[in-house]
């Protein structure tokens, strides 16, 4: 298979033998898509060395062979977001999760268009925690396994006033009565309409959305977890008030 011209993201890009690079890209018509970019360490190749790095928008020629795609040509469509701090441990997380659970060369408009959506605000500096979750929902969605958050697994309306668990299958679960730290794994019922709407909802309605979308993703994952998890430790604390300095 032939791709020529095709559009694509960046999501990974990884040193292969002395000379080249084996990158991972996110296209809206074929999917994922592994390349093997050759002999791109030379120093008249340093514009497409640039065009092969995560969260560059693209477009590629390369022949599909095997597994793995023979790129032979990457031009950047325009400038990646330059992001520090927080900002890139959040797009690490995007792209590891992109990486993980999209499958290769299977065909992904809506996941191409989140990818874009979620660019679009890191490039914006949009509040980090809030720009996630709304990603998580929306790749979830574009996987073909999204859930409803306007009603319940029993097809009742969400209580804003309640607390709920996310069932990867049947969707959210009121908490009809608090365990030993089970409060803490479920959202607001006020955040999961938020969520639906499209709203930004409180601060702590919002961060009450972080453990039970991750328990839906590490289903999807098979139960291994990301190592951006285990890098940022807290992924909640992106965009959240920080602390005072300590005197």
């Amino acid at each position: 298979m032939r791709y020529v011209g095709e559009p694509a993201f960046v999501l990974h890009a990884r040193p292969w033998r002395e000379t080249s690079l084996l990158v991972e890209v996110l296209s809206a018509d074929h999917g994922r898509i592994g390349l093997v970019a050759r002999g791109v360490s030379g120093p008249k190749k340093h514009v497409l060395r640039a065009a092969l790095q995560p969260l560059q928008s693209i477009r590629f020629d390369a022949v599909q062979k095997g597994e793995l795609a023979q790129l032979a040509v990457a031009e950047a469509v325009d400038a990646a977001p330059l992001l520090q701090g927080d900002a890139a441990l959040a797009a690490f997380y995007v792209n590891e999760l992109c990486l993980r659970l999209a499958p290769r060369h299977v065909p992904q408009p809506e996941l191409h268009a989140a990818y874009a959506q979620v660019r679009k605000r890191l490039r914006a500096g949009e509040p980090l925690a809030w720009t996630l979750r709304r990603f998580e929902r929306d790749l979830l969605e574009a996987l073909g396994v999204g859930l409803v958050f306007e009603v319940d697994g029993d097809g009742g309306d969400i209580d804003p006033a309640a607390r709920y668990r996310l069932d990867p299958e049947q969707g959210p679960r009121r908490l009809l009565g608090e365990r030993s730290g089970e409060r803490s794994a479920t959202a607001t019922g006020r955040a999961l309409l938020a969520l639906a709407a499209g709203a930004a909802p409180e601060n702590e309605d919002l961060a009450s959305l972080r453990l039970p979308l991750r328990a839906v993703l590490l289903h999807h994952l098979g139960g291994r977890g990301l190592k951006s998890w285990d890098m940022l430790g807290e992924l909640g604390r992106l965009g959240a008030p920080r602390p005072p300095a300590a005197a």
